[in-house]
């Protein structure tokens, strides 16, 4: 039986019908299939560079620096299917179990996703990286006939300097996940994940990027308590109408202002929409002539701001193709729509105040990077949970090169290794897709 009344249409990033009348709990990440494989493949999977470390081992430089006269000749790239089918060997539990090693087309990477019984096995997320990394070590080692006297080399390629320092600097594996070290409290694990990484994932598609984003900053607010009692359904209709583009709000907002638009309109646009909608009602006129806007909804208008600040990225970091301008389109749109309704902008205020710190921090008077390097476990953007990361995504999806660090620069292996991964590249298909499945259960 459906705990809320509220049922969505899913539309994909073209404005195609995927699915009508789909119960808000269908795209829940506590029973969504897709949502469900999207976090588990972000906890269990790893890129490996394999001609990286054969290049590290031959200069010697492992871990962010180079010993000199530890040079070591292996031909890596060449033995990359013995070496992955060691590792499968290591990691496997169980005969069929759900692990993971295939070495892509090019032979110079690797994908090693350990199984889930290992998972289960432990308590942190960590286990996915720290597994797959001893397997890996230990397959180089066998397939070489490493000695004692070097096979510290081979660890600390594939390590990094871990445990000196808290991370694994200077590895030739990447997850998709930091370390727990970094995160700025509990559950904040699938926030801890850049812009730009949603941005090669996708593939440069602005609402994938959005919807992927949504999809990990959502489901950490499950993980870490904030999508609880009320909060579940405000938490849900912010992930269906900004992430999933229900009722195709955000498509067909962008597409009204998409030629001679502004933010200004994508404004106006949306409180036609949510007039039109009866999500808010026009109130009290006031002796100046100012008509206050009422709601019974409140979680639902914020859901209506979600996806119109999405659409406002979109038309106005579109029209640039400039990231820079995320975090003032942020807070311009939330400061037309308050002063035009006399009702709370996106996450009740809380993405008008971020963007103004994210202002400085990006490229303002501090200026240490650009909004791309911006994450939800950010001290400065991890305040709007939910609502900001997606939009910020999107823009640097639309960003054609303006950024000191790109998404090229900072994430391309996101994009070589897991770029054909379904629930990464296209998660509005996927998970609407796995809603139509389950609507019935509902």
């Amino acid at each position: 039986m459906a705990k809320y009344k509220d049922k969505i249409d899913l539309y994909d990033d073209r404005g195609k019908l995927i699915e009508k009348d789909v119960p808000l709990e269908a795209i829940s990440p506590l029973y969504n299939p897709a949502i469900k494989r999207t976090v588990s493949l972000a906890k269990r999977i790893n890129a490996v560079d394999l001609a990286a470390l054969e290049g590290a081992l031959k200069k010697a430089k492992v871990g962010g620096g180079t010993l000199m006269g530890r040079e070591m000749d292996l031909a890596i790239v060449a033995n990359g299917e013995k070496i992955a089918k060691r590792v499968k060997d290591i990691l496997k539990t169980t005969k069929d179990d759900d692990t993971e090693v295939t070495v892509l087309p090019d032979g110079k990477k690797m994908i090693i996703v350990t199984p889930s019984a290992r998972m289960d096995a432990g308590v942190e997320y960590t286990t996915g990286f720290t597994s797959a990394a001893a397997a890996l070590t230990q397959a180089v080692l066998d397939q070489f006939d490493v000695d004692m006297f070097q096979a510290s080399m081979v660890k600390a390629a594939i390590w990094g300097r871990y445990p000196q320092t808290l991370n694994f600097q200077g590895s030739v594996m990447k997850s998709i996940l930091d370390v727990p070290q970094l995160n700025e409290g509990a559950g904040f694990a699938l926030r801890n994940v850049m812009a730009n990484h949603y941005v090669m994932l996708t593939g440069r598609n602005a609402m994938n990027a959005a919807a992927v984003a949504s999809i990990f900053e959502n489901a950490a607010a499950f993980e870490m308590g904030d999508a609880s009692g009320p909060f579940e359904r405000q938490h849900l209709l912010a992930l269906a109408y900004q992430g999933l583009n229900a009722n195709n709000i955000v498509y067909d907002l962008t597409k009204m202002n998409g030629k001679t638009g502004t933010v200004g309109s994508v404004v106006e646009s949306l409180i036609d929409r949510a007039l039109e909608d009866k999500v808010i009602k026009k109130g009290k006129k006031l002796a100046s002539g100012f008509v206050e806007m009422t709601t019974n909804d409140y979680p639902l208008w914020n859901a209506y701001t979600a996806a119109g600040m999405l659409a406002a990225i979109c038309v106005n970091v579109g029209a640039a193709r400039a990231a820079q301008g995320i975090p003032s389109t942020i807070l311009y749109y939330n400061d037309l729509l308050e002063h035009e309704t006399s009702l709370p902008g996106a996450d009740y205020g809380r993405s008008m105040g971020t963007s103004v710190g994210m202002s400085f921090f990006s490229h303002s008077i501090y200026g240490g990077g650009g909004p791309g390097l911006f994450h939800g476990n950010h001290v400065v953007t991890k305040h709007a949970k939910g609502v900001v990361i997606p939009v910020i995504a999107a823009g640097c999806a639309l960003d054609a090169g303006t950024q000191m660090f790109s998404a090229e620069n900072t994430s391309s292996l996101m994009r070589d290794v897991f770029g054909d991964i379904p629930e990464f590249k296209t998660p509005l298909k996927m998970v609407g897709k796995e809603a139509k499945k389950i609507k019935k259960d509902f």
